[in-house]
């Protein structure tokens, strides 16, 4: 039966959506689409690290066991499968006793000077769901986050891409801003984005500053 899982997800047969449902009530399947996530054909593999990032944010407790294996695939050569693990991994940091994140936090967070927005700007976002989860985490994410206003811009990520970046930062630092020591240099930071060419940007620096300094 497991095989035949992969191989009707691979052809087709059955949507992630109908997948999630079928995990949910057996999660023995856990493992098979663990390593579905490995996969060389593409539908098995993405699909495979949809329905598990899904499950990851209602049972984190029940893919923590797999914790290590969603760490290696941090290392994987396909960027959505880096994407889909960093977001498993957030997720089921709320229930991470053995505190592995915590060994694995360096190599989490060079994401944040990766050569694309969209590898940076999930690791802002996951990020913020860390320090939510791990607030003895927050001044070391925090002095982590700041740093990408200075990212290189590559061909892959311009000025335009370093705004988004920027928006989404304000975005994390919204969730856990009450618990950050230096409130002044992030407040520094949101500031200069006031003046910023992006519109959704300066929208969300003014209403960062109207709710935490009025």
């Amino acid at each position: 039966m497991y095989d035949e899982v992969l191989k009707d997800l691979g052809n087709k047969k059955i949507t992630k959506g109908k997948l999630h449902q079928i995990v949910e009530h057996n999660f023995e399947l856990l493992p098979v689409l663990v390593e579905g996530m490995s996969s060389q054909k593409a539908s098995i593999r993405y699909g495979s690290g949809k329905v598990l990032m899904d499950l990851s944010e209602k049972y984190p407790e029940k893919l923590y066991p797999h914790i290590n294996s969603f760490i290696d695939l941090l290392d994987s050569k396909y960027r959505i499968i880096i994407w889909n693990s960093m977001a498993i991994i957030a997720n089921i940091t709320s229930v991470d006793t053995e505190k592995k994140f915590d060994k694995i936090f360096n190599k989490y967070s060079s994401f944040l000077r990766d050569d694309y927005m969209i590898t940076v700007a999930n690791a802002i976002n996951n990020l913020g769901k860390i320090a939510k989860a791990k607030p003895y985490l927050i001044q070391k994410i925090t002095k982590k986050i700041l740093e990408v206003e200075n990212i290189e811009l590559t061909p892959h990520l311009t000025e335009e891409c370093k705004r988004v970046i920027a928006e989404q930062a304000i975005g994390s630092f919204d969730l856990f801003f009450d618990n950050i020591d230096d409130k002044n240099t992030v407040l520094s930071f949101v500031e200069r984005q006031l003046k910023s060419s992006r519109k959704s940007l300066r929208s969300k620096a003014a209403e960062f500053v109207r709710n935490h300094c009025e």
